[in-house]
């Protein structure tokens, strides 16, 4: 039963049809759950502002938008995770350094060798 080169060509050319047909789909079930994902993330931050400003629902897109335009405005840039100063190392909540030896000795003790 020796497959003729005709034959197995057209195998080979059903089979890259097939895999591009899966390729497809997988990218459709990719995409879907994307915006499943974005969905649901927007429905939780929406309810989190929502709470904590209930004020807020009863604006119409466009004042919400100003409102939003309003207080990012106001905001500080974003943090670039660097740190600049002494001060920016200290954790203020707790009252300590955040790294560094905080006078202690290279070898971790307090006190003279």
């Amino acid at each position: 039963m020796a497959k003729t080169k005709a034959e197995k060509i057209a195998a080979i050319e059903l089979q890259m049809t097939q895999l591009e047909n899966q390729r497809k789909k997988l990218i459709q079930e990719q995409k879907q759950q994307e915006r499943k994902d974005r969905t649901k993330r927007l429905c939780k931050r929406m309810g989190l502002f929502e709470s904590m400003l209930p004020e807020s629902i009863s604006l119409t897109d466009e004042q919400f938008q100003i409102f939003l335009e309003n207080h990012s405005r106001r905001s500080q840039p974003p943090h670039t995770g660097r740190i600049d100063s002494a001060a920016e190392r200290t954790d203020v909540r707790k009252g300590h350094r955040l790294y560094g030896s905080a006078g202690r000795g290279r070898r971790g003790r307090i006190g003279r060798y």
